[in-house]
């Protein structure tokens, strides 16, 4: 248990499992059962729209969802694949295929077990919001519109491309060849989903949907109606029962080297998603999640899944409410949720392949409208325009262009906003004759200190970081006494850490000043900066006895050297 805790691996089942109970199993086995008929409408078409067959989003949910729920760092995390990962798993197969995918799939597992190992756990969740707004409603609008062949069904002699415009010019372009019988049970099935929690929230509106106009499609085609409609059976054949062998990935250093960036997106993505969903589900249950087991979690299941055929896994957020809604409160139920699926799996198989496409089309737009965030999308656009012009450019480029890029240039993005606000709330000051010692301090005394002739006192309020570090060297060559300094104290009691490029500036000032006469002292140096400034010799450079730890200390030992040096 030693090595686990300095791992920071503590899976929430080990936890749960202690003090388990009757009483706990029967309310696990209840929840557990609910959410497995919530997934398995969802479980078939998040994999037909990435581009798989329906049999592998159940394979996912049934061995990513058992793993999520056992490893994982929240007791009420339900795993398996989710509209998020559409995008970039579609993307995925059609530039590298199946096999691109595992690959890609299981290399995003090993990026997810080592920012769990590393503790980054926490560090994600600070990914700016517009980010994952932006690209989640631009994966909406993408998921959205990989549906409308389906939804009306479309004849389409051409490749579709990959690409969004190009994608609706296709669909424009043959809209004359929509199909009424297939347009009417997608109206149908959208009307059921969106009607049905209206009449009770327990029952899912998807899985009514998908029973409802199954059925009535069937008894249609029987009387030589609906004939036209095509179903997963028709376009996938007869769906296999049998559980899938492990088997190899293929893995090489090409495939590591061309795959690298979208398994990034996956790990990242992923991570976002499931740290979201766990925060939620926090958010209702009063537990708290170990962030870093939960990516740990999460990165065992999808290095597992590929050997099987699946596709990448994360957190729900959809499936964990109804989870919890539904009294699952141990990870438990998340177990029983992926047994549901493979009996479904084993015994079912048969009745599937009767399900419209039509219907599963309706299924996802209905997730890609509760994924747009349309709401928090207009109230982000009172925000700041920084915050704006993230949300817009993350939205464009998933939309336009590529999730993989949109992450990337998104964080890119945020980083150089991030940078730039640190800079503007990082001040530079440059002090006359006299200065308060407690100065922005809550004291009810001050204690006014008197400058020396020849002592000039420069604050640094901020992080000594690179970009800062430019600014406090203009703000050193632009300030101008009515004549040269011969010491100067350079404050930094609010200095909370110094850089590389802090150091370096400070290290040129110094060489520069003492070849011009002139002394450096330094006030208020905190522990952690000391520690950087002593290993970096600078302490020797301007002497250990410059170094001071208040301002009125350094502000007697400048006014010491000064008077002895004008005297002299």
């Amino acid at each position: 248990m030693d090595f686990m805790h300095s791992l920071d691996f503590r899976p929430a089942s080990i936890k749960a499992l202690r003090g388990y109970s009757l009483s706990k199993f029967k309310s696990d086995l209840v929840a557990g059962i609910v959410v497995g008929i919530v997934a398995l409408p969802l479980a078939i078409a998040f994999a037909i729209a990435s581009g798989v067959n329906p049999s592998i989003g159940l394979i996912t949910a049934i061995i990513g969802g058992f793993l999520v729920s056992a490893l994982g760092g929240n007791s009420v995390q339900i795993g398996g694949p989710t509209g998020a990962f559409i995008v970039i798993v579609y993307n995925i197969i059609s530039l590298y295929g199946l096999s691109g995918l595992a690959i890609a799939t299981f290399m995003a597992g090993v990026i997810l077990v080592m920012m769990g190992l590393f503790k980054l756990g926490t560090v994600i969740k600070f990914i700016p919001y517009p980010i994952v707004v932006g690209f989640t409603a631009g994966i909406a609008l993408t998921i959205f519109s990989t549906q409308m062949p389906d939804f009306f069904g479309l004849t389409i002699n051409e490749k579709v491309p990959g690409d969004f415009i190009g994608k609706w010019a296709v669909y424009f372009r043959h809209f004359a060849s929509i199909d009424l019988s297939t347009t009417i049970v997608g109206i149908l099935s959208l009307l059921i989903i969106v009607v049905t929690p209206k009449i009770s929230k327990r029952v899912p509106g998807a899985l009514v949907a998908i029973i409802i106009m199954t059925l009535a499609v069937w008894i249609a085609t029987q009387f030589g109606y609906f004939t036209e409609v095509e179903t997963i059976g028709m376009r996938f054949k007869n769906l296999s029962t049998d559980i899938p062998h492990p088997h190899s990935i293929g893995l090489n250093i090409e495939s590591i080297n061309l795959l690298l960036p979208s398994a990034f997106t996956i790990a990242v993505l992923g991570a976002i998603e499931s740290l979201l969903s766990a925060t939620v589900a926090d958010g209702v249950t009063g537990s708290r999640t170990n962030s870093n087991t939960e990516l740990i979690g999460q990165g065992i299941a999808n290095i597992t899944v590929p050997f099987f055929g699946g596709i990448p896994v994360t957190g729900a957020i959809a499936r964990t409410m109804t989870n919890i809604t539904n009294g699952g409160r141990t990870p438990v139920a998340g177990m029983i949720h992926a047994l549901v699926l493979l009996l479904v799996y084993l015994f079912m198989m048969p009745l599937i392949n009767l399900v419209p496409m039509a219907c599963l089309g309706a299924v996802l737009i209905v997730v890609a409208y509760n994924m747009s965030g349309w709401r928090t999308v207009v109230g982000i656009f009172k925000n700041p325009k920084s915050d704006i012009s993230v949300l817009v450019v993350t939205f464009l480029l998933t939309v336009i262009f590529d999730l993989t890029i949109a992450i990337e240039i998104g964080l890119l993005l945020a980083i150089v906003l991030f940078l730039r606000r640190v800079m503007e709330n990082t001040t530079v000051r440059v002090y006359g004759r006299q200065l308060d010692a407690a100065e922005g301090e809550d004291l009810s005394t001050h204690e006014m200190l008197d400058l020396a002739k020849g002592v000039g006192v420069y604050e640094i309020d901020g992080p000594f970081f690179f970009g800062v570090a430019t600014k406090f060297d203009e703000v050193m060559r632009n300030s101008r006494m009515r004549e040269k300094p011969v010491v100067r104290i350079i404050r930094m009691r609010k200095v909370p850490f110094i850089d590389a490029t802090g150091v370096h500036n400070l290290e040129i000032l110094i060489n520069s000043s003492q070849a011009e006469g002139i002394t450096i002292v330094l006030s208020g140096v905190n522990t952690a900066v000391s520690e950087v400034l002593h290993r970096s010799n600078i302490d020797r450079l301007i002497g250990s006895e410059n170094i001071c730890s208040h301002i009125s200390t350094a502000v007697k030992r400048a006014n010491s050297i000064a008077e002895s040096k004008l005297n002299s």
